[in-house]
């Protein structure tokens, strides 16, 4: 059965809350949405956020790279050899993940559907049922208090606090929310690169000293300054997680060699997809590194695809896969849904997408 087309949707969804971090602020989730149609109809999904401060990778640059690259290059090819099409992709193209991930869950999303079933199937696992964090968007200690409150009470146990904007303020930030959820709930730092290593090093030292009891800090400072990040990770006990700092294999085997950090966040649109994710997963457990798996700000059909990984796969520690909760609205028909803090996939062949087109988001927006 060949491939007979590869379109693309450019999406954008407004946000229930403005979404702040030390790099950025955004009110919507700004998208493009691969489809990968077979010559019997069947249609599988990706998606490739735009997230310009993290990936540099555009909804214009993601769209063309599809179209005049990507899709004549998987027209008219077999569609069951999944292994031969993701490796055609990878090899297409320097940069550009964003845009591979989009089409290496998409052609994985399409088999899972030929298939007939969930796309944790083909990836080898069963579970429908996947938990995460929730991220409080940075802010000052009152209104961070506050939000940290309203997520405990609607079921989530392990809070992602984004720092970083003012390493002064960090630790009293800290220590409001610590207070309004009490010692039951986990809480994770996100500096977004925010901080200079000294800086890192004096908020966490002053977290600890504390008593705040934090379960990891994301990304301290910048990600090119590997130095700086093992320097910061051999002067603290708390985990440090590289996100940023990695995005394919040579950038997890430098912060390896380094021992620059304990953990990696392993994210689709940073990596290139799927078989990208599952190759940066094995490494960092052979090298005895915590992992999780992230989402940019991004929708159902990538955080449904993260979901499948971390349910087919495994992770350490519990995932970061709210982005789509952010949503007002959700831009497609069918996928994830939200139940507290456990994201739930359908039962359903693939990603469970019935319908996505710029139709429907004409009619919500």
């Amino acid at each position: 059965m060949t491939i007979a087309a590869v379109r693309t949707h450019r999406l954008s969804a407004p946000l229930h809350t403005p979404f702040v971090t030390a790099l950025r602020s955004t009110t919507t989730v700004e998208t493009l949405i691969v489809e990968v149609v077979d010559s019997d109809g069947r249609s599988g999904f990706g998606e490739a956020p735009q997230v310009w401060q993290v990936t540099g990778a555009s909804i214009g640059g993601a769209e063309s790279c599809v179209r005049e690259l990507l899709a004549p290059l998987l027209t008219g090819r077999d569609a069951d050899d999944l292994q031969a099409r993701c490796a055609q992709v990878r090899g297409a193209v320097v940069g550009n993940e964003s845009a591979k991930a989009a089409v290496d869950v998409a052609l994985h999303d399409l088999a899972a559907r030929r298939l007939g079933v969930p796309l944790v199937r083909l990836l080898g696992g069963t579970a429908l049922r996947v938990p995460t964090d929730v991220t409080l968007a940075a802010g000052d200690a009152v209104d961070l208090a506050a939000a940290a409150g309203r997520r405990r009470a609607e079921g989530f146990t392990v809070l992602k606090l984004k720092v970083g904007t003012d390493a002064s303020g960090d630790l009293d930030r800290v220590r409001s929310v610590r207070a309004a959820v009490g010692p039951d709930v986990r809480i994770r730092l996100d500096a977004n690169q925010g901080w200079t290593p000294r800086e890192a090093v004096r908020v966490i030292r002053g977290i600890v000293d504390a008593g705040l009891d934090v379960e990891l800090v994301e990304q301290p400072v910048h990600r090119r300054d590997l130095d700086g990040l093992a320097w910061v990770s051999d002067r603290v006990e708390v985990p440090i997680l590289a996100d940023e700092s990695v995005f394919d294999v040579r950038d997890l085997v430098e912060v390896i060699r380094r021992r620059a950090a304990d953990m990696v966040n392993v994210k689709l649109a940073k990596c290139g997809g799927l078989q990208a994710a599952r190759t940066l997963l094995d490494l960092a457990a052979a090298h005895g590194m915590g992992t999780i798996v992230g989402s940019m700000m991004e929708g159902p059909i990538g955080v449904g695809a993260a979901a499948s990984l971390v349910a087919a796969s495994g992770t350490t520690a519990v995932s970061d896969l709210d982005a789509a909760w952010w949503l007002a609205w959700s831009p497609v028909t069918g996928g994830i849904r939200y139940e507290g803090a456990t994201v739930l996939l359908p039962n359903a062949p693939g990603l469970g997408i019935a319908d996505v087109s710029e139709a429907k988001v004409q009619r919500h927006g």
